[in-house]
């Protein structure tokens, strides 16, 4: 570092201190580099505790009793675990449960298989491909409120584009492409919108693991005369699967929990056929006022979730280390 540079640091350090209250200076010189820091956290942690923390034991003990929120001044009376047993008893809860597996299921596999399929043609570095990673990228950089309502307008069977495709490619008249509106299409119309907005993130990833592939693997291969599909099977594949076991566990656990989207396309219709466990949890808590219930089955879908979570980590971590 130049002499202009330090004299330029040392005006900036002496500038900081004369702002520095006095008092202030005095404790901060008695105290260690530790100090000081746990100084600057202390009050991110003491934040995130007080959003993250707190809500969900607060959770916990609304589980076990009958509150509803609707009467803040009646008395909680503890139930012990009835909420728990009515959750895992109720037919709804695990209709809504199987909804939503068939919503992650799908949207995963899709994400994934055109996911990957982009990234491994976008590092094939043509001409022009910065230009086409950009425009695929676009999707999620959109609010999924914006989503919503623009997927909303195109599922339209009189004015929507959509339909206008579909009754081009197929025939059918566009005032029978109900997606939103029909039992058996709407669970895909949700799947094809997540597909369509998340798919470039799983894109990033696997272009990551591709990328961090070293040239010289692929110039031994070469040498020893393996064939492009070879290549692909036993190196692009293998060294790429832990980046994609780790988009599947991003987007698993953003799906499971996925509300605004459902809600703002068909809001769990048309009857229950889109009804995912978010809806049914927003419902019995906002709509039926089932404050305790809701907790219970919250607090399930939250251990579920990280029981499968944890699982799955510990399979990735195994991958990683071959």
């Amino acid at each position: 570092m130049t002499d202009s540079k330090l004299s330029l640091v040392e005006r900036g350090a002496e500038a900081a201190a004369k702002a520095t209250p006095q008092p202030v200076l005095l404790r901060m010189r008695g105290l260690s580099d530790r100090a000081i820091a746990w100084a600057f956290i202390t009050p991110t942690i003491v934040l995130l505790l007080a959003i993250n923390i707190f809500p969900l034991f607060w959770a916990i003990y609304l589980s076990f009793t009958n509150f509803r929120a609707n009467r803040p001044n009646a008395v909680a009376e503890s139930v012990g675990l009835k909420n728990y047993e009515r959750v895992l008893t109720d037919p709804d809860i695990w209709q809504a449960m199987q909804t939503t597996a068939h919503f992650v299921f799908w949207t995963i596999l899709l994400q994934t298989l055109i996911g990957f399929s982009l990234a491994y043609l976008i590092d094939r570095k043509f001409r022009g491909h910065a230009f086409w990673t950009t425009i695929i990228l676009i999707p999620m950089m959109l609010s999924p409120a914006v989503v919503g309502n623009f997927w909303r307008f195109l599922y339209q069977p009189q004015i929507g584009l959509f339909a206008y495709v579909v009754s081009f490619l197929t025939g059918i008249p566009t005032a029978n492409i109900e997606m939103l509106g029909n039992v058996s299409l709407a669970p895909w119309a949700i799947v094809i919108v997540d597909t369509w907005m998340w798919t470039p993130y799983v894109m990033l990833i696997c272009l990551a693991g591709l990328r961090s592939i070293p040239d010289y693997i692929y110039e031994a291969a070469e040498v020893d005369r393996a064939s492009p599909l070879r290549q692909f099977w036993s190196i692009t594949l293998p060294m790429v699967l832990p980046f994609i076991m780790l988009a599947v566990l991003f987007r698993g656990i953003e799906n499971f929990k996925m509300f605004d989207m459902v809600n703002l396309l068909t809001g769990g219709g048309p009857g229950s056929t889109t009804e995912v466990a978010s809806i049914t949890l927003k419902r019995q808590a906002f709509e039926s006022w089932r404050t305790g219930y809701s907790s219970a089955f919250a607090i399930i879908l939250f251990v579920a979730v990280f029981g499968l979570a944890n699982i799955y980590v510990k399979a990735l971590n195994r991958v990683k280390q071959r």
